[in-house]
């Protein structure tokens, strides 16, 4: 699959769910206590490198950018579907969201303060991770922090329905944090911090925190 056809299925596919996966996610991070204490971890070490912009990369419908914002971070959003930035704009009056993808992140180089990329990864392609990791470092400041979450397993499924039975085509990517950790350290970031949690976010999630290299 060409990176046109997988970008333009994730976009049609999260077009077509956008207002039911909205309703569906919207109280997850609520029964989901180790993704809010990494959460504000990372609202710390913002704060710490001395605050600014945070990019939220793959937003869908806003839920993480604006809980972000609760935590006194200055979180934007970036989607690929237009339909899922619709929707947070509708659910986040105030809050900044743009159509972008991270296989080609409109930002300015060094120009934000850290990197969130919430299970927003999973439908990447192997192929195409080191081009969204050569992103990621470009547009954080040195010693920025990152943090991403995805689902950890060893293997790729389609899916063909999904949040509320509406028709999907995209390919979801498991994988493990050794692997993930070795892509963002080939891409000038440390890793600070790894771990995997079951939650209501995810069957068995990986969390990694890290910072890009000055």
């Amino acid at each position: 699959m060409t990176v046109g056809d997988w970008l333009a299925e994730t976009r049609t596919s999260y077009d077509t769910v956008a207002v039911s996966y909205a309703h569906l996610v919207r109280d997850l991070l609520a029964e989901s206590p180790y993704e809010r204490a990494a959460l504000a971890s990372f609202a710390e070490l913002v704060a710490a490198a001395g605050g600014g912009p945070v990019a939220d990369v793959g937003c869908g419908t806003g839920r993480i950018t604006a809980h972000l914002r609760t935590l006194g971070v200055d979180a934007f959003g970036i989607d690929l579907s237009p339909g899922m930035i619709d929707v947070a704009r509708r659910d986040h009056p105030g809050l900044r969201f743009e159509v972008g993808s991270m296989t080609d992140l409109d930002l300015a180089d060094g120009s934000v303060a850290g990197v969130v990329a919430w299970y927003s990864l999973i439908h990447v392609p192997d192929d195409q991770i080191d081009a969204v990791f050569a992103h990621f470092r470009r547009v954080v400041r040195p010693g920025g922090p990152l943090l991403l979450g995805f689902h950890v397993g060893d293997e790729t499924t389609l899916k063909t329905e999904g949040y509320g039975g509406h028709p999907m085509n995209v390919h979801v990517h498991r994988r493990q944090p050794a692997q993930v950790a070795a892509w963002l350290r080939r891409h000038g970031f440390t890793v600070d911090s790894q771990t995997t949690v079951t939650s209501a976010e995810s069957r068995l999630g990986g969390i990694i925190v890290g910072r890009r290299q000055p």
